[in-house]
């Protein structure tokens, strides 16, 4: 991204539209600008939820002025600087040659010939590392450029660094197992392994397993003919042999073929003059019928399990925070799209943050349940119609002290667990997302997309994603839970207190006493 030149005007404030509707399109501002910028590192940055490697220290400083001042060599003609207010210089404007696009578009677009913005700033928003050093001079204002965050900077370093997510948007959890020593526990569980294989080597082993029986039990029937002599008295009618017509390992091997599949062709067959070839054919039926079971067992499972149905239940890309019934939320949008839906649909929240203790222990990838209303039943679902899951964020949430400024600078990831049994199968079925702190947006709701047609009810999923800016403070649920606090009466501190009547002014009790003795009165 281009960042406006030092001489660009600033954009006159526009009044704001109303908080609880979708925002009327508007001409970009520096507030949407702020939005393309990297976030700075921070120190927390190593305690966060992938620590990253440190970087090599930069290089001095007349070195890196070398080379800025070469990098700008090389971006062509500088920019045009036009004269602003009063007392102020007018600069001369660089000839163009026909289209010649700008070096500062944003700038040009954005930004009407008034006021000069003051250096380092771009229209109310302080660009990192403008104003430090010595001034430029006049002279030096000819050759000003417009530079560009993702080339030069730390920020713009931090900005490229690639995040390693724990799961997936589609559900895959990124997490690699090695050094696994006692691999015989797979062989343990033999049918889940076969399973968990992949569709090539799932096929390969399939095949292998028929293939490799066929020919061991033809090789076995032509040892035995080759043993007996069958071999060599091939033709002769007076020869009594143990399988008739087998003669070589071609013919034993397709013998073995039709004695496991059950073809029979009736060229070749056991006699009854040789018991092992008994034995052998009984061998491999009883040994076909296993593999026949395992096999047909594993294709069978493994084409119907409920992978494929979680493709079919959808997340929203980005959760947002807002008010509801005056508590501070975090909400996301979950939806299926076929129309068997699913039976006791439940639902469930992890976040994945790493923290270090107050003894100095460093827990990576630490895991913490966020609470959707399993304690009222909230997290069941009938999931016949798009569903926008809320959690409350209260002192029990882990994002009680979280506010949209600290949001920024935080390292996390909220994992989503969608479960439930597909009614046509009977089988549970798992769908799994994923949101960073990136994917989350403060002050946002999302937009109906439900409406009422004749005699039915008509989801629009094209609305799905859409969201709109509402009014929600920025500050935390915490940090709103003490201003109401203190906002409370004065006398409700002393409710406690129980309330003593008291006398009128001027007013006494007088206090009855006995009448004296003989006194009659």
């Amino acid at each position: 991204m281009v960042l406006p030149c030092a001489g660009a005007r600033p954009l006159p404030e526009e009044p704001r539209g109303r908080s609880n509707s979708v925002p009327p399109a508007q001409t970009p501002t520096a507030k949407h600008m702020l939005a393309y910028l990297p976030r700075p590192p921070t120190d927390t940055s190593r305690y966060g939820t992938f620590p990253q490697k440190p970087e090599p220290p930069a290089a001095p400083g007349g070195a890196a002025a070398e080379d800025s001042w070469q990098r700008e060599a090389k971006r062509g003609p500088p920019m045009p600087n036009h004269g602003g207010g009063p007392g102020e210089p007018s600069l001369p404007a660089v000839p163009r040659r026909p289209g010649d696009t700008s070096r500062c578009p944003l700038a040009a677009r954005w930004h009407p010939l008034q006021a000069p913005s003051a250096p380092g700033t771009i229209t109310g928003i302080t660009v990192p590392g403008a104003g430090r050093g010595r001034t430029p001079s006049m002279e030096g204002l000819p050759g000003r450029r417009c530079k560009r965050l993702e080339e030069d900077g730390p920020v713009a370093q931090a900005g490229r660094r690639q995040r390693q997510r724990y799961v997936t948007k589609v559900g895959k959890c990124q997490v690699n197992l090695g050094n696994i020593q006692e691999k015989k526990r797979f062989l343990s569980d033999i049918f889940t392994t076969i399973v968990d294989l992949k569709y090539r080597w799932f096929l390969f082993v399939f095949m292998m397993c028929y293939i490799v029986t066929w020919v061991v039990f033809g090789t076995v029937y032509f040892l035995d003919a080759w043993a007996r002599g069958d071999t060599e008295h091939r033709g002769d009618p007076e020869w009594r042999a143990c399988i008739q017509n087998v003669d070589g390992f071609i013919s034993a091997l397709l013998f073995s073929v039709e004695s496991q599949r059950t073809i029979g062709y009736g060229a070749r067959m056991v006699t009854a003059d040789c018991a092992e070839g008994v034995i052998l054919l009984m061998a491999q039926s009883i040994v076909g019928s296993m593999i026949d079971a395992l096999m047909v067992g594993c294709m069978f499972v493994k084409i119907s399990r409920p992978k494929k149905r979680a493709q079919t239940l959808i997340f929203s890309k980005n959760c947002v925070i807002s008010r509801r019934d005056e508590q501070l939320c975090l909400m996301f949008r979950v939806g299926d799209l076929r129309d068997s839906h699913m039976v006791d649909a439940k639902i469930r929240a992890k976040l994945i943050k790493s923290r270090q203790t107050a003894e100095g222990e460093f827990i990576p990838l630490e895991q913490s349940e966020l609470n959707l209303g399993y304690d009222t039943g909230e997290d069941r679902l009938f999931l016949v119609e798009p569903q926008i899951i809320c959690h409350v964020i209260d002192r029990r949430s882990p994002f009680w002290d979280l506010s949209a400024e600290s949001l920024r600078r935080e390292q996390f990831e909220i994992i989503i667990i969608l479960e439930g049994i597909v009614e046509a199968t009977g089988m549970t079925c798992q769908a799994r997302t994923s949101y960073t702190e990136d994917e989350i947006l403060w002050g946002y709701r999302f937009e109906p997309c439900m409406s009422l047609e004749k005699g039915a009810f008509r989801v629009d999923y094209s609305r799905f994603e859409m969201t709109f800016e509402v009014q929600t403070p920025a500050a935390s649920a915490k940090e709103l839970q003490e201003r109401q606090e203190l906002e409370l009466p004065a006398l409700g501190l002393c409710w406690d207190q129980p309330l003593v009547p008291r006398a009128a002014p001027g007013a006494g009790h007088r206090r009855e006493e006995p009448p004296e003795r003989g006194d009659t009165g």
